[in-house]
């Protein structure tokens, strides 16, 4: 095969891959999201402590992210129909992609979150801020640069995911792999498919990792940081001191 011939199949594959892991990623986010800071408030000592709520929302968790994505990819095939209306192509790939990166980003949310510093919290509290405030002023802002760590390890992991994706009909690069490089035997397409996987997770690597070292240096904060208002010593009066005299 020639690279005129590779180039088209190269660039159809590239941008199913990139409208998979790209709708998948952001399901992931907004589901996952709110799930970590979830299992982090209702922990022992949160702020909505709930053992029952975190233990069902840990399990349900546990389960989505112990399952081998060609596992869950054949477990979802009818909802993934009912969703899609069939269950090949790359548009039937984002359903099992973004179920399977929401519980794997919400355990990466939890980590971050669990690591801002609970001084914070309780400064916030004296304050009177509510729990809602909480989260949207501390443990998002303060947590950002690992979410961002955590997004760009989703994102990576999902590429990895769609390549197997593509073993079922799932299309983008794993399915060019498989049809022409092992199936055709067309090393040489085989071989450009798996450079072009390992360049675009070499970019996406450094994009996260620059966006966070950004981030870490701004001391983690989208906006300005809480701060306590104490009320200031209240000074003598003119006449106060002329009794005294």
């Amino acid at each position: 095969m020639t690279w005129s011939e590779m180039q088209p199949l190269l660039a159809q594959a590239c941008t199913e891959t990139l409208v998979m892991v790209g709708w998948s990623t952001l399901i992931a986010v907004v589901g996952g999201l709110p799930l970590g800071i979830l299992l982090v408030l209702t922990d022992k000592g949160g702020l909505l402590q709930n053992t029952a709520v975190n233990k069902v929302i840990g399990q349900i968790v546990n389960v989505g992210r112990s399952l081998p994505f060609i596992i869950l990819m054949v477990a979802l095939m009818d909802f993934t129909r009912w969703v899609t209306g069939t269950t090949i192509g790359s548009e039937a790939a984002i359903v099992p992609l973004a179920i399977g990166g929401i519980p794997f980003f919400a355990r990466l949310v939890e980590t971050a979150v669990r690591e801002v510093d609970h001084g914070l919290v309780e400064a916030v509290q004296a304050m009177g801020g509510s729990t809602w405030t909480i989260v949207r002023k501390v443990l998002v802002p303060e947590a950002l640069p690992s979410l961002i760590a955590s997004t760009t390890t989703t994102v990576i992991a999902l590429v990895g995911y769609s390549a197997m994706a593509g073993t079922v009909g799932g299309g983008g690069l794993g399915d060019l792999a498989v049809r022409y490089g092992y199936q055709r035997f067309e090393t040489g397409l085989m071989w450009i498919t798996v450079a072009v996987l390992a360049v675009a997770i070499s970019l996406i690597q450094f994009a996260g990792d620059h966006a966070a070292r950004a981030l870490h240096r701004r001391g983690g904060r989208s906006g300005p940081s809480p701060r306590l208002r104490l009320p200031k010593a209240k000074e003598p009066a003119a006449a106060d001191v002329g009794k005294a005299a």
